[in-house]
């Protein structure tokens, strides 16, 4: 039975949508294992959407096979399309791994990716890659839901039983590449190794090579994932991620691994456990240099409390990363009235429950919520400042409410695959980006009306 949700809470279907569809998620899952490739079982414009997505957000190339289902194969059958995608993609790209993964349409038809996957190998049993079946139909979650479910799916498809060894795992949920790279800096700075996925770090955030790629290196190592069940521990950033897509769960109840579910580190309270469980793990106390980064980040909470204190954030997006927003806003002063995402998920309410308990003014929290939705609580509750992905830029174009963007996807600015939110350095770059917004607002505003009204007494005057 699913845990109450907090007072306030509003579940409603879906007419501006908050969150993008199943496969995109599980795209970019994949794009974190070293040598893979997605092939949507679906129609061609379903891959020309996500594929689109991706390039806007992360700036690089991002090529997505598609079988191109049309009215024919709806009527009898996709298989053959989908093995002549397979060849193709054989010929042109030559992956390592192949990620299957189904839309709505696939799903309705009821194709048995796993009967004709099997077939298909049967018959090109030589140089076959490995081909992962992934079901991902957009009416049974979100992208949220699709990146967990791959990532799980790549790891039931590669744990094997394997020697004990000493190199944790760690699961991410969706955050930029950036956010990646500072997770591995701070593992590597407690002098623990660790089998992070997926791992997209350089994928989707490539330095410059001059020549284009078909498949950019990088990513987790299939035989790494292999050796996942002989870890000590597995660290999950999934306090939202329901139980049965949950990959670190699957490796604790299958080999035995001891989890551990984490908060994203955002805030110093969700830092902080983070590197205590490191510290407890590696036996060793953290560096000069990340003690030097919490007091840096605790004298910038100090000098920015005053103006953030005026703060009323409309937060929105990916559970896990609304999650983590919301607890550095309350760490911060920031009142958080609107708190939504697009995902349908009942861990997001339970898990703001006993943060938002103690707070003056109960704040409304949505779930499986359109932007409609969000907009109209929005104003009504005072918001002042919007968090989230680059959707939520009409509160800016309607309202006059400045968007600090973050999470996925942010399409109409630059950088939004290098934007850091972990950590301490992360959290101090959020920060001052959220108050600088309120300063520029509350100054432009104040600016603005005192311009107008000694212009005002000018033209009087002059009259």
């Amino acid at each position: 039975m699913a845990p109450a949700a907090p007072a306030g809470t509003v579940r409603q279907v879906n007419e501006n949508q908050c969150q993008h569809c199943m496969p995109l998620g599980a795209i970019i899952a994949l794009k974190g294992i070293a040598g893979a490739m997605a092939l949507v079982h679906g129609s061609q414009g379903c891959s020309t959407y996500m594929r689109l997505t991706c390039v806007n957000h992360f700036n690089e190339p991002v090529d997505i096979a598609s079988s191109s289902l049309n009215e024919k194969q709806t009527i009898l059958g996709g298989e053959a399309n989908l093995k002549k995608a397979l060849d193709n993609m054989r010929r042109v790209y030559a992956p390592s791994v192949i990620g299957v993964l189904t839309t709505c349409l696939a799903e309705t038809m009821g194709e048995d990716l796993d009967r004709i996957i099997r077939d298909y190998r049967k018959v090109n049993a030589t140089g076959c890659p490995d081909i992962i079946p992934v079901p991902t139909p957009s009416y049974s979650g979100s992208h949220t839901e699709g990146y967990w479910a791959a990532t799980k799916a790549v790891i039931a498809h590669y744990a094997r039983p394997t020697v004990p060894h000493r190199r944790i795992n760690v699961m991410v949920p969706h955050v930029s590449p950036a956010d990646i790279r500072e997770i591995q800096r701070l593992v590597a700075l407690m002098g623990l190794e660790c089998t992070l996925l997926p791992d997209y770090s350089v994928t989707l955030d490539r330095p410059f090579a001059g020549r284009y790629q078909k498949i950019p290196p990088g990513g987790t190592q299939p035989a790494d994932i292999a050796a996942m069940p002989g870890a000590p521990l597995t660290i999950q950033f999934g306090a939202t991620c329901p139980d049965h897509l949950s990959p670190g769960l699957w490796l604790e109840q299958e080999y035995n691994v001891p989890l551990v579910t984490l908060p994203l580190p955002v805030g110093v309270e969700a830092a902080d456990q983070f590197l205590l469980l490191l510290e407890k793990t590696s036996g060793h106390s953290r560096p000069e240099a990340l003690r030097n980064e919490r007091g840096w980040l605790l004298d910038a909470m100090a000098d920015a409390h005053k103006h953030n204190a005026e703060g009323r954030a409309v937060i929105y997006g990916e559970p896990e990363l609304v999650y983590a927003l919301t607890r550095a806003c309350t760490e911060n002063g920031i009142a958080p009235v609107v708190i939504a995402s697009g995902t349908r998920t009942s861990r997001l309410a339970a898990c703001l429950e006993p943060l938002l308990a103690g707070l003056d003014e109960q704040p409304v929290v949505q779930e499986e919520t359109d932007f409609a939705a969000i907009e109209s609580a929005a104003l009504k509750a005072g918001a002042n400042i919007a968090i989230g992905h680059s959707g939520g830029k009409f509160f800016t174009e309607r309202h006059g409410i400045p968007v600090v963007r973050t999470g996925f996807p942010v399409n109409d600015r630059m950088g939004g695959q290098r934007i850091l939110t972990l950590g301490y350095t992360g959290t101090l770059a959020l920060l001052d980006r959220i108050t600088n917004t309120l300063l520029e607002e509350k100054h432009g505003s104040y600016r603005k009306l005192r311009y107008e009204e000694t212009h005002r007494t000018e033209i009087m005057e002059g009259i």
